[in-house]
């Protein structure tokens, strides 16, 4: 075990065996479907439940875990001999888990004044989350001080990128989430959106007329912010969409050097928002 203790949520979107090798300790979310509540990833599977959203007439109800979850997962670390913790969170302004999280935080200290926590906002959303988690996870293991995962925490944040295509934005729209991108809904027939996120809030990039156009669009803007081929940390995230996925990495990955690429799928706390056939990079420049 690392001195640092590191913490997440499910809608980190990390690969279950980065997660196990890497002792990451996640929360899961909330998913309320009609009188069913749900625990991300624990009695709810992808596949069960990309199968079911299709056919859903109302959209379930995601929420964050509550400050007692998260405290949960603190007091479990401390009882194993972790004294230092970084719980990292999806933005706050999407989710009430930074929230929850520093309210946690405050009743740890009150119980176990021994112990130091730092709860970090990320102002982002999936594998770009999952990235600082990876990261602050490596560092932890090699012995870094919880001041030097936390730095680099903070240094990954204005870099970590998310860019996303889907078939629709009816998801994103019916789940109060569409964010800075709400004027792209009306005008979609036939053409793929294409989102990010800037400041913690969903933006519109654009539209494309096919997948392919889309994807290539996609291309375009990493290798606009890093350079031909550019050095990159990426997770090629998809929802329900592997397929896609893996054309969109074939084509990245001509274009970019790619230092470290992972296939990931958003948990159902996330894929609720974004619906079946989701595609997209989190990615960061590498300069080292």
């Amino acid at each position: 075990m690392s001195k640092v203790g590191i913490v997440t949520d499910s809608v980190a979107t990390i690969p279950e065996a980065l997660i196990e090798s890497l002792d990451i300790r996640w929360v899961p979310y909330y998913i309320h479907r009609g009188q069913e509540v749900l625990r991300d990833l624990v009695t709810v599977s992808r596949e069960a439940f990309y199968q079911w959203l299709p056919t859903a007439d109302e959209l379930p109800k995601t929420a964050s875990p509550g400050p007692g979850d998260y405290l949960e997962a603190y007091e479990r670390l401390a009882d194993e001999g972790v004294r230092e913790i970084v719980s990292i969170h999806i933005t706050s302004k999407g989710s009430g888990a930074y929230q929850a999280a520093v309210v946690a935080g405050e009743m740890l200290r009150s119980e176990r004044p021994d112990v130091r926590l730092e709860v970090i906002d990320t102002l982002n959303v999936s594998m770009c989350q999952g990235w600082m988690v990876i990261e602050a996870a490596r560092a932890a293991l090699a012995g870094k001080s919880l001041a030097e995962i936390v730095a680099l925490v903070r240094r990954m944040i204005p870099v970590t990128r998310m860019l996303q295509t889907a078939d629709t934005l009816r998801y994103l729209f019916m789940g109060g989430r569409i964010g800075r991108a709400k004027h792209l809904v009306a005008s979609l027939l036939n053409i793929k959106p294409l989102i990010g996120m800037e400041d913690g809030e969903i933006v519109a990039l654009g539209v494309a007329r096919s997948r392919s156009m889309a994807y290539q669009k996609i291309v375009e803007m990493v290798e606009a912010a890093v350079g031909t081929m550019g050095r990159v940390k990426i997770a090629y995230v998809h929802a329900a969409a592997r397929e896609e996925a893996e054309k969109l990495k074939r084509l990245a990955e001509e274009r970019l050097t790619c230092v470290e690429s992972l296939i990931a799928e958003l948990p159902p706390a996330l894929g609720v928002h974004s619906g079946p056939g989701t595609v997209g990079v989190c990615y960061y420049p590498v300069q080292e």
